[in-house]
């Protein structure tokens, strides 16, 4: 496997544990469509949340969030449509939430959370 997936595998790991420690269940890990990909699927007190998880080593080329530009928000939008259609989730709410994971070596993962990002 190669470093950079390794890395991606990392955080989406960290991402679900600490969702999972902040009350969420998660419902689907790397669910893939002809559209793309959604990072993970989790449920919360009614919620089903679409998780875009972004994993760096470090912040030399910008921070995690800022890979996630406004098309890649767009295409989680339509990937989320395209789960629902096939689940048909009883969901309260669905949302698209982000999650940052700094992984630099040698020290803990750092983990933010962003709610609601489209």
């Amino acid at each position: 496997m190669a470093r950079k997936d390794e890395l991606g595998r990392l955080g989406e790991d960290c991402a679900a544990a600490f969702l999972v420690g902040a009350g969420y269940t998660v419902v689907e890990r790397n669910w893939r469509c002809p559209q793309g990909e959604i990072d993970l699927v989790v449920a919360k007190d009614g919620d089903i949340v679409f998780v875009e998880v972004k994993t760096r080593s470090g912040t030399g080329y910008g921070h995690p969030f800022e890979a996630i530009t406004g098309a890649k928000l767009a295409r989680l939008r339509r990937l989320a449509g395209a789960w629902c259609a096939e689940f048909e989730p009883r969901a309260r709410s669905i949302r698209i939430d982000a999650v940052a994971v700094i992984a630099r070596p040698g020290l803990p993962p750092v983990v933010e959370h962003l709610e609601g990002v489209f």
